[in-house]
């Protein structure tokens, strides 16, 4: 009998898009490629497997009304790993998550603090709603309280407008942005229209969230820079019935809401297409469902993206750009084991047969 906890993943583990091998273990919760010496008493698992996915735009501690208990915020948790969701950029929570740090049993979590949204522009109890002078004091918070990253609010719906504009002016946003990178965070924002994106992207954000108001004119300059997107395409599909909700009060607002809806899948793939880095995000949490990870994928490959791309896009591509590892020689053995091969068809992704954290079968 060993005094390790062992586990022996055999089959095919997808160390990469292209790099396959046949079999890795788990010792005390890391990954090796080396068998064990000695007598090894190892658990084993069968089939094809990836790293832990990635929810790169989820929401652990939030629902409709606002922040959550605990309990609730637990099997917001147990979802995504049951869906095989292991690493989650919790993209703005007015809860406080970190207890979930201390369960090894429960996804990872890289948080961007609280959304950081206009006065009376965002969701009831979901943000510090705050005034344009206040924006980097509040961004320089949020840098210290999270996880590398902040979020911010980029556009709402001005009632006086009667549509989505911008929240922020262009110099206070710039301030923003370069405090939060002076504080070794990087910045993402909520962006529904065309109008802010680009002070945003000129100002140096990193990551927009949404972006169905890409534009041949924005396209580029996104591709230049390099700012990554998360079109939450899950959450895209709720559009017409929220303009459905609004059509009495803002027509403006809802038309714009069918227009932005309509053209989705052409606007991930041109943003695909023009080498715009592209994640894989639900935006669960608020009203939308958790557990999504999988039936995301499915709608970037129908937007257009090739499925190894949007494979990669919540697998390998998105540990990476979220400075964290996949399967590698003394990583936390954080994955995911499927019946088929998920590059051949993404669909297995929502059939998991094992899910790992730490090296311990948890799903």
């Amino acid at each position: 009998m060993s005094d390790h906890v062992v586990l022996h993943v055999k089959g095919r583990v997808l160390v990469g898009p292209e790099e396959v091998r046949d079999e890795l273990w788990a010792v005390d919760g890391r990954i090796t490629y080396e068998r064990p010496s000695g007598a090894v008493d190892a658990v084993a698992v069968t089939g094809w497997a990836l790293p832990g996915l990635v929810d790169a735009h989820c929401h652990v501690g939030l629902d409709r009304h606002g922040p959550v208990d605990e309990e609730t915020s637990e099997k917001q948790a147990l979802q995504d790993r049951e869906a095989g969701t292991l690493l989650v950029r919790d993209a703005g929570s007015p809860s406080d998550t970190r207890w979930i740090d201390d369960r090894e049993d429960l996804p990872k979590i890289i948080r961007a603090g609280r959304h950081i949204a206009r006065t009376r522009r965002y969701i009831r109890n979901y943000a510090h709603e705050i005034e344009p002078g206040d924006l980097v004091a509040y961004v320089a918070r949020e840098a210290r309280r999270g996880d590398g990253w902040v979020k911010l609010v980029g556009d709402w719906i001005d009632r006086e407008v009667g549509d989505l504009s911008p929240c922020w002016p262009r110099g206070e946003v710039e301030a923003a942005i370069a405090e939060a990178h002076r504080l070794g965070a990087r910045v993402t924002a909520h962006c529904f229209a065309e109008d802010s994106l680009r002070d945003l992207v000129e100002a140096g954000i990193d990551c927009v969230e949404h972006a169905t108001g890409l534009t041949e004119e924005t396209i580029p300059l996104f591709a230049e820079r390099g700012v990554a997107i998360v079109p939450t395409l899950v959450n895209i599909a709720t559009f017409p019935h929220l303009a459905d909700g609004g059509e009495a009060k803002f027509p403006a607002w809802s038309a714009h809401m069918r227009r932005l809806h309509a053209r989705r899948y052409d606007t991930v793939r041109a943003a695909y297409d023009a080498g715009i880095p592209v994640f894989v995000g639900t935006d669960a949490g608020g009203s939308m469902a958790h557990g999504l990870v999988a039936a995301e994928v499915a709608e970037l490959v129908k937007a257009g993206i090739p499925p190894v791309e949007a494979l990669s896009a919540t697998a390998w591509r998105a540990r990476t750009w979220l400075g964290r590892p996949v399967l590698e020689e003394g990583a936390p053995a954080d994955l995911v084991v499927y019946e088929g091969d998920p590059r051949a068809d993404v669909r297995v992704l929502a059939a998991p047969s094992r899910i790992v954290l730490n090296g311990r079968i948890v799903g």
